[in-house]
């Protein structure tokens, strides 16, 4: 292997874990700050996940689902240490860590498909920022239905049953956060590819 291939795939390696540890730590600090989990009546609305999203698009599924993990610790661990009515549920890492991970690892290979298909990048990593949103709800409310759902009607007295409460809740933060992560991820990952040009 030439010395030229070395370098760069050092320099690939560098990057990555450069990217892991920067979208690594602002994931933690949005997790320790009201801008990660902004309330909404017993359920927040996530903004959280949009550096798992951006990471992913950025450098890869790896390196999206490392983010994505220290994403889904940071929730284990908050709703563990300052526990909510709702909290119960992500203490189970099928619903506060394996979506997140996920988030990263789908997201990227959302982008490839979308990229392909589009051939405009600009539409891709907003389309992304949206499936990204979709997987982290779709994932954690299902994995809430799956594990909880009796709980959540016993616990919150809900005569319509768990599957109507759960797609209420994804109805009411899931399009928000699909159009905000949207703009964002556009706005970041532009800005990202516009500096390494």
């Amino acid at each position: 292997m030439e010395e030229k291939d070395i370098r760069q795939r050092e320099s690939g390696r560098t990057r990555k874990i450069a990217v892991t540890g920067i979208l690594g730590a602002i994931t933690i600090m949005l997790g320790l700050t009201p801008f990660g989990f902004i309330p909404l009546g017993i359920f927040s609305v996530t903004t959280i996940h949009i550096p798992v999203i951006i990471a992913a698009i950025l450098e890869g599924p790896v390196v999206g689902g490392l983010v994505g993990l220290i994403f889904g610790l940071t929730s284990f661990i908050q709703h563990l240490t300052a526990p909510k009515p709702i909290s119960f549920i992500f203490w189970n890492p099928m619903v506060s860590v394996f979506p997140r991970v996920m988030i990263g690892v789908l997201s990227y290979y959302f982008f490839v498909f979308v990229s392909k298909g589009t051939k405009r990048e600009r539409l891709s990593y907003l389309l992304t920022g949206a499936f990204g949103t979709f997987v982290n709800t779709l994932l954690v409310l299902g994995g809430a239905y799956v594990f909880y759902a009796k709980d959540l009607v016993e616990k919150f007295q809900l005569s319509e049953g768990a599957s109507v409460f759960l797609f209420g809740i994804a109805a009411k933060n899931g399009i928000p956060e699909m159009i905000f992560s949207a703009v964002i991820t556009l706005s970041v990952v532009t800005a990202v590819k516009k500096i390494r040009k």
